[in-house]
């Protein structure tokens, strides 16, 4: 499908000037059989070539206007051929009936123009093979079946000739359209390919988050941001507690299971905004754009939360999961990315060395209504949860 949408805008995109260049190459004919064809073919078939020639370039401007997600060929694919058919068959019918039936330079001069429209039919329809041998077909027929049916050498010599380079054009169009078919789908697939490699490239491949290099560039960009806009920063390093017994009592494969079940309650309890990584082993890193440091300490204890509810099945043991969390704020001393993280990294080693499964911060921002405020509602949660071991702390 990709690549039919690639053919389809290449033929819109070739064969724009061939609706300038039907009429011109009538315009020519006509004035070069002034004195030889049939002068009253020359005016409707001119102003029939010109409305059709409207037509198209309506077409077209109806197409370049539209939504890029709706240029495609179930649209635009029969509309384009009804257009196409109708030029090209009024173009062929109309040089077929001015020229003259007595005189054979009327009936080469036709030929000729005739030729040249159907092999500037090659160059403008080339994405599509059929719409080629059909535009060719049009414009020739009508004159070289009559010269066929003539009894003179000269009318059957140019009617063989025109037969001729009709084959060839069956052959032409053949490579061509199947050249650029090939070169379309190469283009799609290493198009595909380097997404691919450039997703790998960034993301963690056992839990599918961020890795160290796309979370640092990423944050990078957010840090700078928020600072231009003046918007608050906070930081949330998040390790998951007793990881090395995990793994030395049920083995890696059950702590991968581990690293990847935190993940999905990471991605699960953040927004879209918020800006999740793993930075290595057991330990990941959240970014919260806009939130001041009350509101950070929510979304950690929220993070907590899920994460506590989760229940890992390994082998005939059902795991439950902790996660240490450590909060900063990227305050007015905070100068660079590399500073926030650090708070939050000491903030998170406090609530791992003051018994684990808790959210620290060392903000002295956390002292007053907003602190007092968390409190309340953390309290009220682990009632809930039936956990009375767990606190959220914060000190200077």
């Amino acid at each position: 499908m990709q690549v039919r949408t690639d053919k389809l805008q290449l033929l819109f995109h070739q064969s724009f000037l061939a609706t300038f260049g039907s009429v011109g190459g009538a315009l020519a004919l006509s004035w070069l059989q002034r004195d030889l064809g049939n002068h009253e073919v020359i005016v409707p078939w001119l102003i029939t070539l010109c409305v059709a020639g409207m037509v198209r370039l309506g077409l077209f401007w109806a197409y370049n206007r539209s939504a890029l997600q709706c240029r495609t060929p179930a649209r635009w694919e029969s509309v384009y051929w009804a257009t196409l058919v109708f030029t090209a068959g009024t173009w062929g019918l109309g040089a077929f009936l001015l020229m003259s039936r007595d005189n054979l330079l009327s009936q080469a001069i036709t030929l000729f123009f005739a030729i040249g429209m159907a092999g500037s039919a090659i160059s403008a329809y080339s994405a599509y093979r059929s719409m080629t041998l059909v535009a060719v077909g049009l414009v020739l027929l009508p004159t070289t079946l009559w010269l066929l049916t003539e009894p003179g050498s000269e009318q059957r010599v140019l009617a063989f000739t025109t037969l001729a380079f009709s084959a060839f054009v069956v052959r032409a169009t053949g490579d061509l359209s199947g050249a650029l078919q090939s070169l379309l789908r190469l283009r799609r697939e290493l198009e595909i390919e380097h997404r691919i490699a450039s997703t790998a490239a960034r993301t963690d491949e056992l839990t599918g988050l961020n890795n160290l290099r796309a979370f640092r560039e990423q944050a990078d960009t957010m840090f700078t941001a928020t600072r231009r806009n003046g918007l608050p920063l906070c930081a949330l390093l998040v390790d998951i507690d007793h990881f090395k017994q995990i793994n030395d009592t049920h083995g890696h494969a059950a702590g991968d299971r581990v690293l990847q079940a935190v993940a999905r309650g990471l991605k699960t309890a953040l927004r879209e905004a918020d800006l999740c990584g793993r930075l290595g082993g057991e330990e990941f890193a959240v970014l919260l754009a806009g939130a001041d440091l009350h509101a950070a300490l929510q979304v950690a204890e929220k993070l907590r939360l899920a994460v506590q509810a989760l229940v890992v099945p390994i082998n005939d043991t059902m795991l439950h999961v902790t996660i240490s969390v450590g909060v900063a704020e990227a305050g007015a001393a905070c100068t660079d990315l590399t500073t926030l993280l650090a708070q939050a990294d000491a903030a998170m080693y406090h609530a791992k060395s003051n018994g684990r499964n808790r959210v620290h911060s060392d903000s002295t921002a956390a002292h007053g209504p907003c602190h007092t405020l968390l409190h309340e509602e953390t309290d009220a949660s682990r009632k809930q949860a039936g956990n009375s071991n767990t606190s959220i702390e914060a000190s200077t």
